[in-house]
Formats: C-alpha cells, structure tokens, sequence
C-alpha cells in the first residue's frame, strides 16, 4: 500500500491508499517487512524504467543522475527496505533473495507498472535477472543487467584474478591480514583501497551528489548477505548462481560493463552468450562505477536500448 511521504515523516495523519497512475513525486510503499522509500522522475510517455540499486543494504541516490531520462519516460528508484530512506527492521529472516524479490513486486504492483523497463546495477542485477526469474517476464518490456552479480562463485573468480593484478606488496598484504583475521590494518586498509580505485570507482573519489546527502547504507545487511571483503563471499549468498537459468530470460537483455569493472567484460560477454539475443555494451574508462563516471554515455547506451526495444 501506498503511504504519504508526510505521514511517516510525522507530518499528518497516516493515510493508505490504492495505486495511484505513476506520476513524478515520492513517497513510501509498505512491502514485506517495512515501508521502502521511492522516487519517480519525469512524465515522459515512454514506458516507465524500474531502477534497482546495488548492495545489498546499499542506496539510490546515486541513480538520481538517471534524472535526464524522466523527458521521454518516468524513471523509478527506490531504496530497498534496510537502506537508505527505506524501513530499517531488525528481522535477519528479511535478508533473502526471494524477500527483495516479493519487496519489488509489491512496489510495481502498488504504483501500477504493468508494463516497465527493468535495470539492475551489481547486486541489483542479480535482485532484477531473479525477479524475472521468479515472476515471469509478462509487463517486462526489457532488462538491462549493469555490471551485474549472476553469479557469486564467477565473481569471486573474477576479484581474485584482479586482486592479482594489484602490486605484490599488496597482495601479499591482503594474504596476511585476511589469514590473521586483522582486516582493520592499515596495509589492509590501503590495500582494498587501491582496488576499488581500479576497479569499483575507477578513480579517486567523487564528490557526493546533493541527493545523497544523509542518505546512509546499512553494511550490517551487506554483511550477511556477501560478507566483510569484496574478494570473498561468506554471506548467505555464498553460492547464488543464476548461470544456469539465464537462458530462461525470454526478454530483450542488455549487458552492461566498464571497461576496468569488477564485473568483468569478458564475464560479461560469457553470460550474454547464454541468454538468446543478449547485447552487451562496455562504457570506456570505467569501472563499477560506470554511471559515476560516465554519466551521459551511459544514458545515450540506455536510452537507445530502450528506445530500440519499444521501437520493435
């Protein structure tokens, strides 16, 4: 049910309505455990975008930079429910796949996209491909899968080879500490920086956008799911792997990467090649961060695909 942003804000009395036609605004939707907080962007009149943010536990304030999109067709972000503005319940039960899975579906249904274009970026890729998965593909126009984790032992593979590309001082730091269990030492530390800044920002840190201000990920979520270090997975999702079902996605996919992303190209080209018809595109001079970094590029890639897709 759909709930006044005002209302849980303390501003007035609390109010439930019906779904309501998808019109630019925010405001809180109860799923599954809790209120999630979403925002629609634009009025255009293509068909709406569904945007899935990645984590798990994180935000999606950073997808405000979708914001351009809204002139041909309504763009939806949301933080799903532990993260960001979203309900923070204590209930480790909630942590599931299939969980944000029931939590996205109740969103769609309570704002009324029968019809949507589906984007998942890293951990949401793999929330977007196991919704497909799980509820069929009738209203999804398309899905766009953004440097998306299909796959944890494939991720794994992937982090390690690239943790090996690190200078040997620091791979020899990151064997050390994670075997002595002191992931909090400096070199450590220093160590996992350098890898994000090669291969998750693409570069040095970027200044926060105005939207993100005191908007807060929730590591403890991250946590249990993946666990305490990119490289391996300890977490519930230790063994997720949707490679075997990919070829089950009967839609237009879109493959996302950058160039020096995590979600490494060449695995990107592997999944495509199991899914009938898939495209993949990788954005130069990027890496996880692909819409950080090249912002217009990577809409002029989506919107095309999007474009294209309605245009069939």
């Amino acid at each position: 049910m759909k709930i006044p942003i005002c209302a849980l804000l303390g501003v007035g009395l609390l109010h439930l309505s019906a779904a309501l036609a998808l019109e630019p605004g925010q405001g809180f939707v109860a799923v599954p455990g809790g209120p999630v907080w979403y925002e629609v962007v634009g009025d255009g009149d293509g068909t709406p975008l569904m945007v899935l943010h990645g984590g798990p536990g994180g935000t999606s304030c950073g997808y405000k930079r979708l914001a351009p999109m809204g002139e041909t067709r309504p763009v939806v972000r949301y933080d799903q429910l532990g993260g960001g503005r979203s309900g923070r319940p204590d209930d480790m039960s909630l942590w599931t796949v299939e969980r944000f899975v029931e939590g996205l579906h109740s969103l769609r249904n309570e704002l009324g996209m029968e019809q949507m274009h589906l984007l998942g970026h890293s951990w949401g890729g793999a929330l977007a491909a196991a919704y497909v998965l799980q509820q069929g593909t009738e209203g999804i126009v398309s899905l766009t899968l953004s440097s998306p984790l299909l796959s944890s032992p494939a991720w794994m593979e992937d982090a390690n080879y690239l943790r090996s590309q690190l200078p040997v001082e620091m791979q020899e730091a990151l064997d050390k500490h994670e075997a002595e269990g002191t992931l909090d030492h400096e070199d450590y530390e220093a160590a996992t920086e350098e890898f994000y800044r090669r291969h998750v920002r693409g570069g040095e840190r970027l200044p926060p956008l105005e939207a993100c201000a005191g908007v807060t990920s929730n590591s403890m979520i991250y946590e249990y799911m993946w666990g305490n270090t990119e490289f391996n997975a300890t977490g519930t999702l230790v063994d997720f792997d949707l490679t075997p079902r990919l070829g089950e996605l009967d839609v237009p996919v879109l493959l996302m990467a950058g160039e020096h992303d995590e979600a490494r190209p060449e695995r990107m080209r592997e999944f495509a090649s199991l899914i009938d018809g898939a495209r993949v595109e990788i954005i130069p001079d990027a890496a996880h961060g692909t819409l950080s970094r090249q912002t217009e590029l990577y809409i002029e890639v989506l919107s095309d695909f999007l474009s294209e897709v309605e245009d069939q």
